[in-house]
C-alpha cells in the first residue's frame, strides 16, 4: 500500500479508533473519567474535525484546542494599527489571506481595501519584499503573525530585503512562541489537561528537546504528531497509552521530518535578526518573552519604529475567543456561536481562520 493511502486508509483509521478507545476505557477505568487532551496546534484542531475523529471519540477521549491557531492569537490592536498604517499615503500593507477577515475593534483589513486602502494578500513575506522592490515610490510593510514555522521566512524576508538595500520595507512583528505560552497556560491553572499533541510543523523547527520542560518541570506527557488522520490516532494513542501507564514523557511520532535538535539553519536564521520580546496574546494579555522582534542592527526594517500608530481604544463584544483558545471552553459554549458569530459574519478571529477551533466546529462538528 502507498505510505499516503495507508494514512488514511478507512480500515486502518477504524482499527486505530478501536485501538484509542479500548485504551481510553481502560484510563476510565483507573481514574473515573475520561483523559483530557490539548491539541496544541490549529491545524490539529481542523484535522480533528475534519477527518471525523474527534466526534468518533468524544465519549471516550476530550480534545480540547490549545492557543497554536497564528490568527486566533492576534491581539486585536495588532488588526487596529495595521488599518491604521494602511490608511497612511504611499503604503501598501501585505499579510496572509486569513488576516484579511479578522476583526479589529471596529473593522477588519477587508474593510480597509474595499475604502480604497492598498492592502495585499501573499503566501510568502518573501513575497511582499518583491513588491517593496517593484513599488520604490512606497512604503511596503509586511504583518508578521506565526509560531515558529512562520518567524524563519520572515527572517529571509529581511535578509533579502537587507540585501537588495531597500529602504521602503518593514515588518510589524507579532509572532509568538509556542514554549512561553504553554508555560502560562500550565503556571496558571488554567489548562486542566493530562497530555499534549504537539504541533509537527513547529517541531520541525524547533525539535523535539524544546518540550522536555513539560515533563522535566510539570509532569506532564506530549507526543509530537503529523496531521493525517492514521498519525493522529497514532499520537493520541501513544499518548492515552503513557497516561493510562502513568508514564511521563514527550515522544516523538513524526520522525521522518522532526529531529532531536530541530532545524539547525531556520533557528540560525532566528537568532540572527531577533530577540525576545513581552508579546500580547488575543484574550491572554501580555506574556513574557513569548515573541520576538527585530534585534536594534535590523531596526530599519522594523515597522513599530518606523511608524508612529495611534491605536483606538478596544472595542468588547460577547466574543470568547480568549477562553476557547485556553481549553477553558468549547466553541458551543459562547453565546455568539452559529448565531451572531458565523464563517459569513465572523466576530472574533476562532470563526475566521482556517485553523480557528469555531471554523472548525461549525464546519465539521455543529448539530442542525
Amino acid at each position: 500500500m502507498d505510505v499516503m493511502n495507508f494514512y488514511t486508509d478507512p480500515a486502518v483509521i477504524r482499527s486505530s479508533v478501536e485501538k484509542v478507545k479500548n485504551a481510553a476505557r481502560d484510563f476510565r477505568n483507573q481514574h473515573q473519567r475520561v483523559p483530557v487532551i490539548m491539541e496544541v496546534c490549529g491545524s490539529h484542531t481542523m484535522a480533528f474535525a475534519r477527518s471525523g475523529i474527534k466526534t468518533a471519540l468524544k465519549d471516550d477521549v476530550n480534545l480540547i484546542a490549545g492557543p497554536g491557531c497564528p490568527v486566533c492569537v492576534t491581539d486585536q490592536k495588532a488588526i487596529d494599527a495595521m488599518i491604521g498604517l494602511a490608511g497612511k499615503q504611499d503604503t501598501i500593507l501585505c499579510t496572509f489571506g486569513d488576516m484579511m477577515r479578522v476583526p479589529g475593534s471596529r473593522r477588519s483589513l477587508v474593510d480597509a481595501r474595499t475604502e480604497g486602502k492598498d492592502v495585499r494578500v501573499v503566501y510568502s513575506p518573501v513575497d511582499s519584499v518583491t513588491i517593496a522592490e517593484r513599488n520604490p515610490e512606497k512604503e511596503v510593510v509586511f504583518l508578521g503573525i506565526g509560531f515558529e514555522t512562520t518567524i524563519p521566512l520572515l527572517a529571509m524576508a529581511v535578509r533579502k530585503a537587507e540585501r537588495l538595500n531597500l529602504k521602503n520595507y518593514s515588518v510589524w512583528m507579532t509572532t509568538k512562541l509556542v514554549e512561553p505560552v504553554l508555560r502560562t497556560l500550565l503556571d496558571s491553572g488554567e489548562a486542566e489537561v493530562d497530555g499534549f499533541l504537539l504541533p509537527g510543523h513547529v517541531s520541525v523547527v524547533s525539535g523535539e528537546k524544546s518540550y522536555r520542560f513539560l515533563t522535566a518541570e510539570y509532569g506532564l506527557p506530549g507526543v509530537i504528531t503529523g496531521f493525517e488522520p492514521v498519525q493522529l490516532l497514532s499520537g493520541t494513542y501513544k499518548l492515552v497509552r503513557m497516561l493510562r501507564e502513568g508514564k511521563h514523557a514527550v515522544v516523538n511520532d513524526y520522525r521522518s521530518v522532526v529531529g532531536q535538535s530541530g532545524n539547525q539553519i531556520a533557528q540560525s536564521l532566528m537568532t540572527t535578526y531577533f530577540t525576545f520580546s513581552d508579546e500580547e496574546w488575543r484574550g491572554m494579555g501580555a506574556i513574557p518573552a513569548s515573541g520576538l522582534v527585530l534585534k536594534e542592527a535590523y531596526a530599519a526594517f522594523d515597522a513599530k519604529r518606523r511608524f508612529n500608530v495611534t491605536v483606538p481604544p478596544q472595542r468588547k463584544t460577547a466574543c470568547r475567543c480568549g477562553e476557547i483558545i485556553k481549553g477553558r471552553i468549547a466553541p458551543e459554549d459562547c453565546a455568539l456561536f452559529g448565531k451572531g458569530c458565523t464563517p459569513v459574519n465572523p466576530v472574533g478571529p476562532c470563526m475566521v481562520s482556517t485553523e480557528g477551533t469555531c471554523a472548525a466546529h461549525y464546519q465539521y462538528m455543529r448539530e442542525e
